[in-house]
């Protein structure tokens, strides 16, 4: 990737690892001033420290519970105190959980609902009047194929990520006008820790965490006169069965 993002600064949420740390990554050897955030400090504090010494821009850790707004807003006017402003938000952090209906318990329910869904309102809601005083910028939310296509035994993760398609969608239509761009990145199966999972040889087939960070790159250097709002990314080939 040949991209200059000098001067820039961004928050990732979900970004001690996975699709998170792989973004954040590509946004500081780009030369971004970068916030790696999760719920867990010593992932976060690890993480930033073996970013920071990569060289490329400024890399902090900061702790956060996208559950909590209270949290969640103090995340970016700590971002904010730190580079100056902010141009890019990434709302990644996210879990899943499976089961029928009648098998998901409440609390399994609201975890889900509020990390996946609330977490990207929260994070939005306390960015939007930053990026609009830098004269604009990207919110980028991490979705899924899972925002259009239902799952048996998904209800409650299919609910956070049909529901994160319709609200990315929405606010792109409230903030364009302040140069505000939205995009809604849905992917298929990722190599990552995702619902307990450990990545190993076996998920060669699936995308890589690198390809959403790309995905992530060109989305920032792309010309100003023109808005992916969504983009669907699968892998090549699904694994035979």
């Amino acid at each position: 990737m040949t991209a200059d993002l000098q001067g820039k600064a961004a928050v990732v949420t979900g970004s001690s690892k996975g699709i998170g740390r792989a973004i954040a990554q590509a946004l500081a050897s780009a030369g971004a001033s970068v916030v790696i955030s999760a719920r867990d400090v010593h992932e976060v504090r690890t993480a930033a420290e073996e970013l920071a010494r990569e060289g490329g821009g400024q890399v902090i850790g900061i702790p956060s519970d996208v559950r909590h707004p209270d949290e969640v807003r103090e995340l970016i006017e700590r971002a904010v105190a730190e580079f100056g402003g902010l141009d890019v938000l990434v709302n990644n952090a996210g879990v899943g959980g499976f089961a029928p209906v009648d098998q998901t318990s409440i609390e399994q329910w609201q975890r889900i609902l509020e990390t996946n869904l609330h977490g990207a309102f929260y994070a939005s809601h306390a960015a939007i009047p930053h990026l609009r005083e830098r004269g604009g910028g990207w919110i980028i939310n991490i979705g899924s194929l899972a925002g259009k296509n239902p799952i048996k035994g998904g209800a409650a993760y299919n609910a956070s990520k049909f529901g994160l398609l319709g609200f990315s969608e929405a606010m792109m239509l409230d903030v364009r006008e302040y140069d505000i761009r939205v995009c809604c990145i849905m992917p298929g199966s990722v190599a990552t820790y995702f619902n307990d999972h450990t990545p190993d040889e076996q998920d060669a087939w699936k995308i890589q965490p690198e390809d959403i960070a790309r995905l992530v790159i060109d989305l920032v250097t792309f010309p100003s006169r023109s808005l992916p709002s969504r983009i669907e990314i699968r892998p090549t080939r699904p694994r035979s069965h």
